[in-house]
C-alpha cells in the first residue's frame, strides 16, 4: 500500500490553486485511475504464479523472489525518486514513468523464465514507486476545500481497489481469454500507454525549480515527535504486512494444497478475498478513532490465522478464504489506523520523513519474511512453513495489541485530530 507514500513524499505546491472546474475534477480521476491500474498490475501476477509453476517447474523460492523483486525495488524508488516531481512537475514524471510501466507490461508479457520474469517485475516496481509518487502528490494538490479529507481517503482506498481488480481480472482472463500470461499483460500495456498520453492534458499543479539531482539522494529519518509511536505500532506492522505478503505470494500454492483439485480460478482468488475486504475495511472505518481501528486491525490476526490453518486441517478452502478475508479486515483497519495515529497533530514538515520510514518498514516486512518462507518450504514443506509463518504472525499481532493498549491508557486523545474522519 504506496498511497500514503505518494502523498507524503512531496511537499504541498504553490500551484495547486491553478486547478478549476471540470479540468480539475478530470485531473483528479485521471490520478486516482492511474493508483488503481498500478496496483492492479502489481496484484496481477498472483493468479498466474501456479501456471508459472508448472509451465516453468519453478520452486516456491523463486516464486517468493519473483514477489519480493517488485516490492524492494518499489521501495528503493520510493526512497530515491518520492519528491523527483517536486523539482521537474507531476507530469512530465508521472507521463515517463507510466511509460516504463507499459514497457514493464510488455516484458512480463514475453517472459519465459524465471530470470526474465524477475527483471520485468523489477522494472515495474520501480516505475510504480516513480508513478505512485507523483499521482498521490497530484491527489493532494487537488484537495477540494469544500470535501476535506477526500484526496486522502482516496489515496488509502485506491491501491487496496486496484489490488482486488487486478486479481479479479487476471483471474477470469486466465479461465477465459486465450493465451493467460499474455493477455492481462497486454491490456494492462495499452492502459497504461493510454493514461501516458493523457496526462499531458492535465493540469500541473507544481512550478519546475532546481535541485532534481539533489533530490534523488536516499533519506530516511524518523522525527522525534513520532519515534515513540512508530516504535509502539512497529509490530504491527510487520506483523499484517508479513500477512500480506505471504498470501500475495504463497496463497496460490496453499489453496492447491489445501484442495488440489481445485479448478485454477480459486488459486488466485484467495489474494482477491484478503485485497478486498482490506478496500471495504477502510472504507467503513474511516470515520472510526484510528487507535481503535488499529487495536481490533491486531485482534483480527489471530482469528485469520487460526481459521487458515484450520483449513489445513480439514476445514477446507472455506477456512482458508476466511481466514484470507480476515487477514484483509486486519491489514486495512492496522494500516489505516496506524497511518493515522502516526500523523496526528504533526507538523506537515515532518510528514514525509515520517511516512517514508512506515513504508520501509512495510515493504521489508512484506518481501523479506515472504523469502523466507520460501525458503523454508525448500526444506520443511508449505503445510510446516504455513503453521510457522501463522503462529509468529499471531505472536507479533499480540505484542501489537499489547503495546497499543498500553499506549492508549497513556495517551489522552485529543478529538480535533485524532478522531478526524476521512471523507
Amino acid at each position: 500500500m504506496p498511497d500514503a507514500v505518494s502523498g507524503a513524499l512531496a511537499h504541498c505546491p504553490v500551484g495547486g490553486s491553478r486547478a478549476r472546474g471540470r479540468t480539475r475534477a478530470a485531473s483528479f480521476g485521471l490520478d486516482a485511475s492511474i493508483l488503481v491500474a498500478l496496483l492492479a498490475a502489481s496484484s496481477a501476477p498472483t493468479p498466474l504464479y501456479p501456471l508459472y509453476q508448472d509451465r516453468w517447474g519453478l520452486s516456491a523460492l523463486a516464486v517468493t523472489v519473483v514477489f519480493s523483486a517488485y516490492s524492494l525495488a518499489l521501495l528503493s524508488a520510493l526512497l530515491t525518486t518520492g519528491a523527483l516531481s517536486d523539482h521537474l512537475g507531476r507530469r512530465p514524471v508521472l507521463a515517463s514513468a507510466l511509460g516504463a510501466q507499459a514497457v514493464a507490461m510488455v516484458l512480463l508479457a514475453s517472459a519465459d523464465g524465471a530470470d526474465s520474469l524477475t527483471a520485468a517485475r523489477l522494472l515495474q516496481g520501480a516505475a510504480t514507486g516513480v508513478a505512485t509518487s507523483a499521482a498521490g502528490a497530484a491527489l493532494l494538490d487537488l484537495e477540494n476545500p469544500r470535501h476535506p479529507g477526500r484526496s486522502a481517503l482516496t489515496n488509502t482506498t485506491a491501491p487496496v481497489v486496484g489490488m482486488a481488480a487486478g486479481v479479479l481480472l487476471s483471474t477470469l482472463l486466465a479461465r477465459f481469454a486465450p493465451a493467460p500470461t499474455v493477455t492481462v499483460y497486454a491490456l494492462m500495456a495499452a492502459l497504461f500507454a493510454a493514461q501516458a498520453i493523457a496526462v499531458p492534458f492535465t493540469t500541473e499543479t507544481v512550478n519546475r525549480r532546481s535541485g532534481a539531482l539533489r533530490s534523488l539522494r536516499p533519506q530516511l529519518g524518523v522525527p522525534p515527535a513520532v519515534r515513540s509511536t512508530l516504535l509502539t505500532t512497529g509490530t504491527a506492522i510487520v506483523a499484517i504486512w508479513a500477512l500480506g505478503g505471504f498470501y500475495s505470494s504463497l496463497g496460490p500454492a496453499l489453496v492447491r494444497l489445501v484442495a488440489p483439485h481445485a479448478p485454477q480460478a480459486a488459486l488466485g482468488m484467495v489474494f482477491f478475498a484478503l485485497s478486498a475486504a482490506a478496500a471495504l475495511t477502510v472504507w467503513v472505518l474511516r470515520r472510526t478513532d484510528p487507535l481503535t481501528t488499529a487495536i481490533g486491525g491486531c485482534l483480527s490476526v489471530l482469528p485469520a490465522a487460526v481459521l487458515t490453518l484450520s483449513g489445513l486441517h480439514g476445514l477446507g478452502l472455506p477456512a482458508v478464504y476466511g481466514g484470507a478475508a480476515l487477514a484483509g479486515v486486519a491489514f486495512g483497519a492496522v494500516s489505516q489506523g496506524v497511518l493515522r495515529v502516526l500523523l496526528a497533530s504533526l507538523d506537515e514538515q515532518y510528514r514525509a520523513a515520517t511516512l517514508a520510514a512506515y513504508y520501509v518498514l512495510s515493504y521489508l516486512s512484506m518481501s523479506l519474511p515472504a523469502i523466507a518462507a520460501g525458503a523454508a518450504t525448500q526444506y520443511y514443506g508449505l503445510r510446516t512453513t504455513s503453521h510457522a509463518y501463522a503462529v509468529i504472525a499471531a505472536l507479533l499481532a499480540a505484542a501489537a495489541l499489547t503495546a497499543l493498549a498500553v499506549s492508549r491508557t497513556r495517551t489522552r486523545p485529543d478529538s480535533r485530530t485524532r478522531n478526524r474522519p476521512l471523507r
